[in-house]
């Protein structure tokens, strides 16, 4: 258990999220998984706690729940986000609401305990999801939302990259295409897929590959990883 890390997993019950959650545990760490609707549990190596990732009490249970059973945090993945395709004049308060609950205070406080831990023993990772659509707008996909949230994360990842970096602390991003997940129903992929240069949709094992070579390239920092068939080049 020497080279085993403790890694927190947001957004985990469904999706990227726990298919996450399962390539972490194949690699023999040990996993702190979070979401509204997951069942909670505790195992020898893996963890679930149920919540509001938006709640700062949430996030620190989240933490403590990490400390408490494994003692230390050493990566953080922030793969909570809801995504709203709407015209900008269509966007309800609810929409709203919600979006920056989760997208933006769903990062924010468990990124800030988590470094608290973090530094604690000089070294950590942290690695958002974001979304290729907030470095290249597409007409066909309304979401201004999504960019104003997700771009944040972009440009807050390159910010705690050069804060933390001689704190041995690294932070990067994934910014994916469109990912076949339950998100999407299977009649809209051929749509989706032509969305992308490649002329397909991602699979989840992409953005959860890039994930876990993030976590492994030690001299990587800052970076924005675009996973998305092309789309970020041009079309």
């Amino acid at each position: 258990m020497s080279t085993s890390k403790v890694v927190i997993v947001t957004g985990a019950s469904q999706g990227i999220g726990a298919e996450t959650v399962k390539a972490f545990r194949a690699q023999g760490h040990r996993v702190v998984a979070t979401a509204r609707s997951i069942t909670p549990a505790v195992e020898a190596d893996y963890v679930a706690v149920a919540g509001d990732i938006g709640d700062a009490a949430t996030a620190r249970r989240v933490v403590n729940a990490a400390i408490e059973h494994f003692g230390r945090v050493d990566t953080l993945v922030n793969n909570a986000g809801i995504f709203i395709a709407k015209p900008f004049t269509k966007y309800t308060a609810e929409d709203y609401a919600a979006i920056l609950n989760v997208n933006l205070n769903g990062f924010f406080y468990i990124t800030q305990y988590a470094i608290e831990a973090m530094q604690k023993h000089g070294s950590g990772h942290v690695v958002s999801i974001t979304t290729t659509l907030a470095d290249k707008a597409n007409s066909k996909v309304p979401s201004v939302l999504a960019s104003l949230t997700k771009g944040g994360l972009n440009a807050a990842t390159r910010s705690l990259a050069i804060e933390y970096a001689r704190a041995g602390i690294r932070a990067n991003a994934v910014s994916p295409g469109v990912i076949k997940s339950p998100m999407h129903a299977p009649e809209t992929h051929a749509a989706l897929g032509a969305m992308h240069p490649v002329g397909r949709m991602g699979e989840m094992s992409d953005i959860v590959n890039a994930i876990l070579y993030l976590d492994s390239a030690p001299f990587v920092t800052g970076e924005i990883l675009h996973v998305d068939g092309g789309q970020s080049a041009g079309q």
